[in-house]
């Protein structure tokens, strides 16, 4: 009996061990590396120090993001063409930041217009097996830290 009260009081701190490193979910979230740390997307809202959400409304972005279809016009290029199951994401350590892509926005986190035509504030190339262009958008604003104010243009 005291073997079952002693499993039945572990199972809970298992639980929630891989629900805190987040490793519930199979294989690599996308991640880029800045200096000594990293920026990874993260489906766990709580594990989360950025927030970031998309509109198809450009009137209701606090920041553009242009698609471009070329790697050097851009601010952000992500190109991969792996086709192996060793390759490594980022490591995660206490620098990491981790950032989630939210459904509606917040007024405290940046809405990300995503187009393929400017004015921008980032531009972006993704060619990528693991990477969408969302991921690329939400983890390059992410990076960045506080969303910047958009000044009025015409789209």
């Amino acid at each position: 009996m005291l073997r079952l009260k002693i499993l039945a009081s572990a199972v809970p701190l298992l639980i929630a061990a891989v629900f805190a490193r987040g490793d519930f979910l199979p294989g690599a979230r996308p991640c880029i590396a800045i200096g000594e740390g990293s920026v990874q997307l993260t489906s766990l809202s709580w594990q989360a120090q950025s927030h970031v959400s998309f509109t198809r409304d450009p009137s209701l972005a606090t920041v553009r993001v242009q698609l471009t279809d070329n790697a050097a016009a851009a601010d952000f290029a992500v190109l991969d063409d792996i086709d192996s199951t060793e390759a490594h994401g980022c490591e995660v350590n206490a620098a990491t930041r981790f950032v989630a892509i939210s459904a509606t926005s917040t007024a405290s986190g940046p809405v990300i217009y995503l187009s393929p035509h400017g004015p921008a504030d980032y531009r972006i190339f993704v060619s990528s097996k693991q990477f969408s262009a969302r991921d690329a958008a939400a983890l390059i604003v992410g990076a960045n830290g506080a969303p910047r104010r958009l000044a009025a243009a015409a789209f």
